[in-house]
């Protein structure tokens, strides 16, 4: 009848040793690739630094998402930064609800 054949010992020994190999192969391209990845930012950078407030100027319109992105931290403190600006009056609030705002530069 039909089905798969019975391997021999020494075919199955050989299929366990490329398997243990092909994963040490992937367990080196992962830790390769996590290293690579930069981690994000906890900590918001100073409100008060003139180079960082020009550059978020320069940006029409500013969204957690987008300042956290530019500025490489987590997405919670970036709309803890942007708080900071706004009691400062670096910015004002355009529009937004409680899980999303936007703002622009002050004039």
């Amino acid at each position: 009848m039909g089905g798969k054949k019975k391997l021999s010992l020494k075919q199955m020994e050989r299929m366990q040793r490329r398997r243990g190999e092909e994963e040490k192969k992937r367990k080196k391209e992962k830790t390769a690739a996590s290293a690579k990845e930069k981690k994000s930012g906890i900590i918001p950078p100073d409100p008060r630094n003139e180079t960082i407030i020009s550059e978020l100027k320069k940006m029409r319109v500013l969204t957690p998402y987008t300042v956290a992105s530019r500025l490489n931290i987590r997405i919670s403190a970036a709309k803890d930064f942007l708080e900071q600006l706004e009691e400062n009056g670096v910015i004002q609030m355009v529009s937004g609800n409680h899980s999303l705002k936007i703002y622009k530069a002050a004039d």
